[in-house]
């Protein structure tokens, strides 16, 4: 019922920037709180971000500095801004949605691709 569509990612050299964008529908978005995760080859999958409904954010430590998640309530969309990108930022990113009623909610992934 809830529905995520992940747009913005590519291949981009290190240093580099990318913004990521998921849209949200089936769902009071101003409720939900919000984050991506991603997904390394080999690897399981890992937070990345996360935004409350209050705007409250938290971060990997191995992005913090770096990514920012930010939300727009009026056009029910997420949003990671990453700068300086590494090789190791490399992964499939998934948009995720927590609803109290609606539980976890993912979106398709999108990749990611940071080249040395």
């Amino acid at each position: 019922q809830v529905q995520l569509v992940e747009s913005g990612g590519g291949l981009v050299q290190a240093g580099g920037s990318l913004r990521l964008s998921c849209a949200a529908s089936g769902t009071i978005f101003s409720l939900n709180a919000m984050g991506w995760y991603r997904q390394a080859p080999g690897k399981q999958r890992e937070l990345v971000a996360t935004i409350t409904s209050s705007g409250s954010t938290n971060y990997a430590d191995s992005v913090k500095g770096r990514f920012t998640i930010s939300r727009d309530n009026a056009k029910s969309t997420v949003y990671l801004q990453m700068n300086n990108l590494k090789p190791e930022d490399t992964a499939v990113y998934y948009c995720n949605a927590n609803h109290i009623l609606q539980g976890d909610s993912w979106g398709q992934g999108i990749q990611v691709t940071v080249s040395s």
